[in-house]
């Protein structure tokens, strides 16, 4: 039974492997497109990237924001 499955496949497959000469296809354009897209992809998470770095995640501790935080969580308990 597997043999069948197999053929049954390939047979459909065949028809897929043949260039019809009539289709359109992408060509030119399309890459040229497609490389200005991954271009700009690229640009923007290089941006991205160097945004992150700027980024400082560590909060500036101070006395009067360190009593606030913990006047605020004996409330919120």
């Amino acid at each position: 039974m597997p043999d069948v499955n197999a053929n049954l496949a390939l047979t459909h497959l065949v028809p897929l492997a043949e260039v019809d000469e009539n289709k359109v296809t992408p060509g030119v354009l399309g890459f040229i497109v497609f490389a200005v897209m991954a271009l700009a992809v690229w640009r923007l998470m290089k941006s991205m990237n160097r945004h992150m770095g700027r980024v400082d995640f560590k909060e500036k501790s101070s006395e009067a924001g360190d009593a606030t935080s913990a006047d605020d969580a004996r409330n919120q308990a």
